[in-house]
């Protein structure tokens, strides 16, 4: 959905400043933004280097600040966080400093944490079928599959 509104370049830059001054943004997050508003690309790649010069954006920030918010916050493992950051266009490098942000041994006692809930919350009494939901459900939050089934198989 492309905005209507005519902008010039000034307003353009007081506006993706404080879109960015929000919270940390990514290159492609600010100019899919842009894009939106309907400014020119010429336009748009010289606005997101002056972006970058000034610290508005930086790739490698964003990618620790999300890694960190999306563990934190909303309990996901490493395989999505990595597959979203990948999907915003941040570079391996990036992503691997970023998902360096989460402790292994915090990391393991969230997925403890899910793994017991879930485990809790089923009424299945097949075995079988209760640890294939379990780790369907794992997966999905994503965790990676060999931590998942050590975790489910330590479980008897």
């Amino acid at each position: 959905m492309q905005n209507n509104k005519v902008y010039n370049i000034k307003e353009v830059i007081e506006k993706i400043q404080s879109f960015c001054a929000v919270q940390d943004r990514c290159q492609w997050g600010v100019e899919k933004k842009m894009r939106d508003w309907g400014i020119a690309d010429d336009i748009i790649k010289n606005i997101l280097a002056d972006l970058i010069l000034e610290k508005f954006i930086d790739e490698q920030r964003f990618a620790e600040s999300f890694c960190r918010g999306k563990f934190r916050i909303k309990r996901w493992g490493k395989v999505k966080i990595k597959n979203e950051l990948k999907r915003r266009k941040i570079s391996e490098s990036c992503i691997n400093k970023g998902l360096e942000q989460i402790e292994e041994k915090e990391y393991y006692s969230v997925l403890e944490k899910l793994f017991e809930k879930k485990k809790n919350s089923l009424k299945e009494k097949n075995q079988f079928i209760r640890k294939g939901k379990i780790a369907k459900h794992l997966q999905q939050k994503g965790f990676e599959s060999n931590l998942i089934w050590k975790l489910i198989n330590k479980d008897k």
